[in-house]
């Protein structure tokens, strides 16, 4: 766990905390709203749509008012070092936040959409991806505040099994509308419903990498990428490699 030091500037020190308790807040209210939105799809229950819908509301003026809070420190503290890039970090992750809020709503809008239709089978899948991104935003957001490395590593670990999942529900959806002409409506709807869901784990994900960056200064995003890209140069033929060494100079 990193230690960080209070400032003796009692002013700086409360624009940081409240920087800190307006990510916790929005970090609450995302978590409700991703049980809340497969809840509220699984029961047909309109009225918790609407209302997860509501909160969303309040998700977005927190991460205004967060940019806002961190734009005047950068603007009037010009911080250095671990509390420069705790700032720049806090914009980044309201946006993460921001995001997953949406696709809590997107579930929200397919459960109203379908209140009134034949009932879409909600996978067990579903509810165990819900549960872990919860978890995940939640990890992420403590390791953030603690400064906690193992646990963000954690948190992007838990991302292959939401991907795991992702992939057997979104299996399942096609072959029951392989095997049921009359279910292709619905299973279109769990596909849909699955990537959104996959996508809020990939959001956490990204709160996770920022606390190694804020922690450690390493940038781990796209990392497997970049070491499949540098292994696929080293599987270069020899005999390409040879030629281009083996051309004689001019004149």
């Amino acid at each position: 766990m990193g230690d960080r030091k209070l400032h003796t500037d009692r002013e700086y020190e409360a624009q940081l905390a409240d920087v800190r308790e307006h990510l916790l807040l929005m970090s609450a209210h995302v978590e409700q709203m991703i049980g809340d939105s497969i809840r509220a799809l699984a029961d047909r229950n309109v009225e918790l749509a609407h209302a997860t819908i509501t909160v969303d509301h309040q998700v977005n003026s927190l991460e205004m008012e967060t940019d806002e809070l961190c734009m005047l420190i950068l603007a009037k503290r010009q911080p250095l070092a671990s509390d420069l890039r705790f700032i720049t970090l806090s914009l980044k992750m309201v946006t993460d936040l921001e995001r997953i809020g949406d696709e809590a709503v997107n579930i929200c809008e397919r459960a109203i959409d379908l209140a009134e239709s034949p009932e879409v089978p909600v996978f067990e899948d579903l509810h165990q991806m819900a549960q872990i991104a919860q978890t995940m935003v939640h990890d992420a957001i403590d390791a953030f505040i603690a400064r906690d490395v193992a646990k963000a590593n954690q948190v992007i670990d838990r991302d292959d099994e939401v991907d795991r999942l992702y992939e057997r529900s979104f299996k399942r959806a096609l072959e029951m509308m392989r095997n049921e002409p009359a279910a292709i409506q619905s299973g279109i709807h769990i596909q849909s419903v699955a990537k959104w869901l996959e996508r809020m784990a990939d959001h956490s994900t990204n709160l996770a990498e920022q606390v190694i960056f804020l922690v450690k200064g390493k940038d781990v995003r796209h990392v497997g990428k970049l070491d499949d890209d540098a292994a696929a140069n080293e599987r270069e033929p020899r005999a390409r490699r040879s030629r281009k060494g083996s051309i004689p100079p001019l004149g």
